[in-house]
């Protein structure tokens, strides 16, 4: 089988891996931008290829079309995978194209565009926070008179907290708006509701959710985006009354948003209001900021890894199962330093079992049967790397590498 790896930015080495592991031919096309710099494990590729790309990552559809289709004169291309969240939908446009197996765009614009996959959901049923496109302004004044402020308004196809910004009265949201000028329409407004930030990390083959594992924010990632502080997240107890009702809402989201085979990282938030879980986002492919590391320590899963195995089983002609899961516990916290090279030797649990390696960022991972231990390693440690190494950052408005 011959798999054509797309990556704008320098991801997916574990799923490279294993793809050459299980005796694929594995293709890489990469951005030409960060050429000098990413780490792809060159040992387990066959040929990379480099795309132009601006400033933003983004590739040219048209260019990118044609290119695949060329590489297709000689090569056979069994599958086509997206390793970032900016590759979904050019993957799902170049199957389509190829009449290559896998997500195809209808379906990819659920698990990357922020309105599509809303509008999916309601449409579904589940419980999603009050939202409307930024088109109509008629319709966003009823929406702002009808819809207590703040708001949020976010990008419909940036990743993560990128570009979101916190709206607290209309003449705040239409100076925004005017400044957005013609790119208003890739923007929706949505409720802002206050409460607690969880995220399910989940694998699905042939329409079923084969594994599936909770965890809570410390504080929300938008927030820490947007006002600086330290991430942690860690898995909450299995048996726990919200990871019950977060992997039964989860269940919900994949089926009704046609996932039918890969790695999904879906968000949810639990309303301090009304205690419900409200649906807010969801994507087809490995979380990012360590959480497939979290997961591993945890579970003893590599989500990278059984994507691999995922893709190449496809169809359902080949059984494929995850490994049996380890019942672990474990936490991850994420800051930047203002050290260009931390020195973390001091943080000495025997509990720890990551340590971030880059420049100006800490980063620890803990593992332990108990959740408790968890909980209080990330309160102690959180407070010790604030004093320690932290530095914040202004919130990025767009990708970076």
């Amino acid at each position: 089988m011959t798999i054509l790896c797309l990556a704008s930015y320098d991801k997916g080495h574990d799923f490279i891996r294993e793809c050459k592991r299980q005796g694929c031919t594995v293709l890489l096309l990469t951005s030409l931008s960060i050429k000098d710099k990413a780490t792809f494990p060159a040992d387990s590729i066959d040929e990379i290829f480099y795309m132009p790309d601006d400033d933003e990552h983004k590739w040219d559809r048209t260019q990118m079309i044609d290119a695949v289709s060329y590489l297709a004169r000689s090569r056979p291309l069994d599958r086509i995978v997206p390793l970032d969240d900016f590759d979904v939908e050019v993957a799902a446009m170049l199957r389509e194209h190829l009449r290559v197996p896998g997500m195809g765009e209808t379906t990819a614009h659920y698990f990357r565009d922020k309105l599509a996959m809303r509008m999916k959901a309601r449409e579904e049923g589940l419980n999603v926070p009050d939202f409307i496109h930024v088109l109509n302004h008629a319709a966003l004044r009823e929406f702002m008179e009808r819809v207590p402020g703040p708001w949020v308004l976010k990008p419909r196809s940036m990743a993560g907290s990128i570009g979101i910004k916190k709206v607290h009265n209309q003449d705040e949201f239409w100076a925004i708006v005017d400044a957005l000028g013609d790119l208003q329409s890739h923007y929706l407004l949505e409720r802002f509701v206050p409460g607690d930030i969880f995220h399910v990390d989940t694998i699905v083959y042939e329409n079923q959710v084969l594994f599936a594992i909770a965890s809570g924010y410390g504080r929300p990632p938008m927030e820490v985006s947007h006002t600086g502080g330290i991430f942690t997240t860690r898995i909450l107890e299995r048996e726990s009354q919200d990871a019950r009702d977060l992997l039964a809402e989860n269940a919900r989201v994949m089926q009704a948003l046609g996932m039918l085979r890969g790695i999904s990282h879906t968000e949810f938030i639990k309303a301090h209001e009304d205690g419900r879980i409200y649906f807010l986002e969801t994507s087809a492919r490995v979380g990012g900021a360590h959480i497939a590391d979290l997961v591993e320590a945890a579970a003893g899963i590599n989500l990278w890894a059984e994507w691999a195995k995922i893709e190449i089983a496809g169809g359902g002609q080949v059984p494929y199962r995850p490994p049996e899961p380890r019942n672990d516990y474990a936490g991850l916290l994420v800051s930047l330093s203002r050290q260009p090279h931390p020195d973390t030797s001091a943080y000495n649990d025997p509990e720890i079992v990551w340590r971030m390696d880059r420049e100006h960022h800490v980063g620890l991972i803990v593992r332990s049967p108990s959740p408790q231990r968890i909980q209080e390693l990330l309160t102690n440690y959180a407070a010790r790397v604030q004093q320690d190494f932290q530095a914040s950052l202004p919130p990025k408005e767009k990708p970076t590498s």
